[in-house]
């Protein structure tokens, strides 16, 4: 987006809902759990930037778990992955604290009705559970076409997912939140169902930014530009909300960093992660720069 309509979007984050009271206990848990990552640890561009020079793409996730604790894991999107796959990847992640986030496969939520979907539904679980400890929330994204007009659908499907597994649910189209009874419904759904409603923070869709928990976890993906001036504004905006939320009672937080070019994301991580540790009261594990270490690697 050019940086004249990034000057000119209100990026402030909404209000509070009452809402939340209903799902926060009012004071700070023992141990709250806070992740952050990215959406893909296959980044060439950090090659000489976090990961050794050199590092072929076999060996992306053997160094991303080195710099984040999680990731928004989208390669589940399209393709559904066998256990073997999957115990290849948390191979890497062993002994950590770290948690994937797979994406429902598309087959699942993109095409066609989501009913009549259990063979591949349960083949994507088939593999999933190969996560085992390593498994963070589910992410189940409908299309941007799929409006409200679909809600008993949608609601329905939501009914027969595993109850022992952690689910977040993204709507796209606009008319979810242009009334506030449609947008109730959904919310009131989800908190019924103990599933999370995810929050995204991009500069098109200012409606999406909702701020509603209906559990007490929240899953936000959030949409940078570039290192632009707001990314930083935004990012301390961020932090100020984690913090109320995180002292109100919040038990688990899962922050994904996207831009539109991921080169510079850790850039904006390391920034992020130092304030979220110095006004959380945190030790997060931040990315670190080749440059920065010669022992490192």
């Amino acid at each position: 987006m050019p940086e004249g309509e990034l000057n000119s979007i209100d990026f402030s984050l909404p209000k509070e809902p009452p809402f939340n009271k209903t799902i926060l206990k009012g004071k700070r848990v023992k141990d709250p759990k806070v992740y952050l990552g990215c959406a893909k640890w296959g980044r060439t561009e950090w090659v000489g930037k976090i990961y050794p020079p050199k590092t072929k793409e076999k060996d992306f996730l053997k160094h991303y778990v080195q710099h984040y604790n999680s990731i928004e894991l989208n390669a589940t999107h399209y393709k559904v992955y066998g256990e073997g796959g999957i115990k290849k990847w948390t191979a890497n992640a062993a002994g950590k604290d770290f948690k994937f986030c797979p994406k429902m496969y598309q087959g699942i939520t993109h095409r066609g009705s989501l009913n009549g979907k259990q063979f591949i539904t349960n083949e994507f679980f088939r593999g999933i559970v190969a996560f085992e400890e390593f498994l963070g929330p589910i992410f189940v994204q409908v299309s941007d076409a799929f409006s409200p007009k679909r809600k008993d659908e949608l609601f329905g499907f939501l009914k027969t997912l595993p109850t022992d597994l952690q689910f977040f649910l993204e709507v796209r189209h606009p008319d979810w939140f242009k009334k506030d009874e449609i947008r109730e419904e959904m919310f009131s759904t989800l908190k019924e169902l103990n599933m999370g409603a995810v929050i995204t923070d991009t500069a098109g869709r200012r409606d999406c930014a909702h701020m509603h928990l209906t559990i007490p976890k929240a899953f936000i993906r959030y949409v940078g530009n570039s290192l632009h001036a707001t990314d930083y504004t935004r990012c301390d905006a961020w932090v100020e909300r984690m913090k109320h939320w995180v002292d109100k009672g919040m038990e688990e937080l899962y922050f994904f960093m996207h831009m539109h070019d991921e080169a510079t994301s850790p850039e904006l991580t390391v920034y992020l992660v130092d304030k979220m540790n110095k006004e959380m009261g945190l030790n997060l594990i931040k990315p670190k720069f080749v440059e920065d270490s010669g022992k490192l690697f």
